[in-house]
């Protein structure tokens, strides 16, 4: 974790990694319009008219993304029965959130703030929120039925392992029939690492953002999603190729 608040274009705050040399938002796009543009609203619209969500959020940082949802949910008044799950390793991060300066849509949910940093756990009659302190990689294989997958760890150049295709076969055995994944990453090699788990890939153009990648296990017929071909793609260019756990590029976490 990295010392001193960095103050993002949409007035919100963020911090930057001293181990993964990475913010952990974009400062440019702000951190809680990243959350929402890139994951929260494609996700939820996409899921319009679900009762009750299964929610994977790789990893949860400073939670922004799992926040940005209960706040959105709130905000529209949307009858959603929620359970998140999210790993996160880093034990003195997570003891901090209950001091971080989050923004004012957060006010609502100091108790579930303190009860994340504390306990690494929060529940009520329409929320569950569990933290896993630990190693990604292990959690994941112990989920199912997950129907989105918020796939916002830093970036594969430090980050390898969250971003193989043998992860991508863990995060798809989670997965229900209608799941979609949501990434900020359009990286070709990313891509194919998903698709080469028999997921159907889109880019996806949010509102007040860059744009993003979407993986489905089913065929999307929406105006707003692109299909990309990866067949095809990979046919036009013979040197792009997945990442794989043996290529591991990533930093390890006691450096």
């Amino acid at each position: 974790m990295g010392d001193g608040l960095i103050k993002t274009n949409d007035g919100s705050y963020t911090l930057y990694s001293d181990q993964f040399n990475q913010h952990y938002h974009s400062v440019k796009e702000g951190a809680i319009n990243e959350a929402l543009q890139k994951h929260i609203i494609p996700a939820l619209s996409y899921h319009k008219g679900k009762k009750e969500l299964n929610i994977l959020d790789i990893c949860f940082g400073l939670g922004y993304n799992t926040l940005a949802t209960l706040y959105y949910i709130k905000k529209n008044n949307l009858n959603i029965k929620l359970n998140i799950y999210s790993p996160e390793f880093d034990t003195e991060l997570l003891k901090s959130l209950q001091n971080f300066n989050y923004p004012i849509e957060f006010n609502n949910f100091t108790e579930i703030i303190n009860s994340l940093s504390n306990h690494y756990y929060y529940k009520d009659n329409k929320i569950k929120i569990e933290i896993f302190n630990g190693d990604a990689r292990e959690y994941i294989k112990k989920l199912d039925n997950i129907d989105i997958v918020f796939q916002d760890p830093f970036s594969s150049d430090v980050n390898h392992l969250l971003w193989t295709k043998e992860y991508f076969e863990d995060i798809k055995k989670s997965m229900s029939e209608d799941a979609i994944i949501t990434t900020y990453s359009i990286a070709t090699p990313i891509r194919l690492s998903i698709w080469e788990n028999d997921l159907n890939i889109y880019e996806y153009k949010p509102e007040k953002s860059n744009r993003i990648t979407i993986a489905s296990n089913r065929y999307i017929d929406q105006n707003n999603y692109k299909y990309i071909d990866m067949k095809l793609k990979k046919t036009r260019n013979k040197e792009a190729k997945a990442l794989y756990d043996k290529d591991n590029r990533c930093l390890k976490m006691n450096q």
